[in-house]
C-alpha cells in the first residue's frame, strides 16, 4: 500500500471515528475567532475559552480592542500564558485591522500573514473557518505529532510538514482533516501515553505500539 492509500484509508476511518470534528475554541466574530486562535498559542482551547468571554464583552470589535488599555488587556488574558507578548500581538492585530482592512478580518493568506502572531497554522483555521477557504493544512501540536506518528512526514518545521499533508490529501479535505486528527490526538494518540491497543488505526501506523508510554487500554 502506498503512503497516499494508507493516509486515504486511515482518513477514512477517522471521519467514522469523529463525523462532526469541528474547532473547539468559542467565539462569534470572523474577529473574536482571530483573537482565540492567537491565544490559543501554547495553552489549551479549554483555558482559551475560559478568558475569551470576558476578554469579547469588554473589546468585542477590532476598534475597541486597537484603543484598549494593555494593562487591562493583560490581566484578562494573563491565564493564557506569554500574556504581555499576547496582548501586544491580538492588540497590534486589531490596529492593522482597523488602518489597513477597513475594521474587517482580512480574508487572504497573504493579508492575514502581515498581522502579528498570525504564521500559516492561525491564517489556516480563520481562513477555513471564517470563509471556508481551504488554503493549507493547521499544523498545531496533535497535527504535528500525528503526521510523525503516522509517517506522513519526517520534518521538524512546520511549514514543510504541512506540504507533506497538503500533497497527501485532496484540497477539499484540508481544513476538516486538522480537526479529525485533533480528535484523535486528544483522544487516543496522546503525546506521553498512547491507548495503541484501543486505536482503530494500529494496523496502519508505523508508530503502533513503539511509543515510549504505549497503553493496551484507557
Amino acid at each position: 500500500m502506498t503512503t497516499k492509500a494508507r493516509a486515504a484509508e486511515i482518513d477514512a476511518r477517522l471521519k467514522q471515528l469523529y463525523p462532526v470534528a469541528a474547532i473547539a475554541l468559542r467565539y462569534e466574530t470572523d474577529f473574536q475567532l482571530l483573537v482565540a486562535v492567537i491565544l490559543s498559542a501554547q495553552t489549551t482551547d479549554v483555558g482559551v475559552n475560559k478568558v475569551t468571554p470576558v476578554l469579547f464583552e469588554r473589546f468585542p470589535t477590532p476598534e475597541a480592542l486597537a484603543a484598549a488599555d494593555p494593562a487591562e488587556v493583560e490581566l484578562i488574558v494573563h491565564p493564557t500564558g506569554f500574556f504581555r507578548n499576547k496582548t501586544k500581538n491580538i492588540m497590534g492585530a486589531a490596529q492593522r485591522i482597523v488602518t489597513e482592512y477597513g475594521g474587517r478580518v482580512p480574508d487572504t493568506m497573504e493579508d492575514l500573514l502581515t498581522l502579528p502572531g498570525v504564521a500559516r497554522k492561525t491564517a489556516n483555521i480563520v481562513l477555513y473557518n471564517a470563509f471556508g477557504k481551504a488554503e493549507g493544512v493547521a499544523v498545531d501540536t496533535h497535527v504535528f505529532r500525528l503526521a510523525h506518528r503516522l509517517g506522513y512526514s519526517k520534518h521538524e518545521d512546520t511549514n514543510k510538514v504541512e506540504k507533506d499533508l497538503m500533497a497527501l490529501f485532496p484540497r477539499e479535505e484540508w481544513g476538516a482533516l486538522t480537526y479529525r486528527l485533533i480528535e484523535h490526538g486528544r483522544a487516543v494518540c496522546s503525546a506521553k501515553r498512547p491507548i495503541c491497543g484501543q486505536c482503530a488505526l494500529s494496523d496502519l501506523c508505523p508508530s503502533a505500539f513503539a511509543v515510549k508510554g504505549w497503553r493496551e487500554q484507557a
